[in-house]
């Protein structure tokens, strides 16, 4: 195979991704959206923001693209500085904000 895709197959797997998540929102917005849920679904419903963004980040940090998937110093000392900020003020923004000055600082740092 040359490494071109077969449009076909393309199409199929968008327009199949693409009715698997409309299904899986429907269940939640169309079939339940209007009821009541109990409380300890809401409870855990709370967390998933929390838990998703470090699920997103984590192989960024671990397996880093740019360094060919070796433990990189600037981003453990920036995803350190993220936390840190992030524990000792409970702001969001400033968290995102002390992480990206830190991965730059010392990528400028180290070279």
């Amino acid at each position: 195979m040359s490494g071109a895709f077969d449009p076909v197959t393309t199409w199929i797997v968008i327009i199949g991704l693409g009715v698997g998540s409309y299904c899986l929102r429907f269940v939640f917005l169309g079939l339940v959206g209007d009821r009541a849920m109990p409380e300890w679904v809401l409870r855990h419903l709370r967390y998933t923001a929390v838990a998703i963004l470090p699920a997103l980040v984590a192989p960024l940090i671990l397996w880093p693209d740019a360094t060919g998937g070796e433990l990189d110093p600037a981003r453990l000392s920036a995803a350190a500085a993220t936390v840190g900020v992030g524990l000792v003020t409970r702001n969001v923004f400033a968290a995102v904000g002390a992480g990206a000055a830190t991965l730059y600082g010392m990528l400028y740092l180290l070279g």
